[in-house]
């Protein structure tokens, strides 16, 4: 699996959790539904600022995000 299918695989599941539609992720990055969907589908590899982002705003590391370490924190 890829950097990029890990990071998609890691993010569906952050938002499952906290009970997220793809559109509220979407709309919370400023992006089109279908622009966050291809990143939950690892085809589009994001900006460092976006993965930035998406780790405060999960609680996790980036390097969990990336499939670097399994320890979210």
């Amino acid at each position: 699996m890829n950097t990029l299918e890990i990071l998609g695989q890691r993010l569906q599941t952050l938002r499952k959790e906290r009970k997220l539609a793809q559109r509220e992720m979407a709309a919370f990055l400023q992006v089109t539904l279908r622009h966050y969907q291809r990143i939950e589908h690892g085809e589009i590899n994001i900006p460092t600022l976006t993965l930035c982002a998406l780790a405060d705003h999960f609680g996790v590391t980036t390097e969990y995000l990336l499939g670097r370490s399994d320890s979210r924190t």
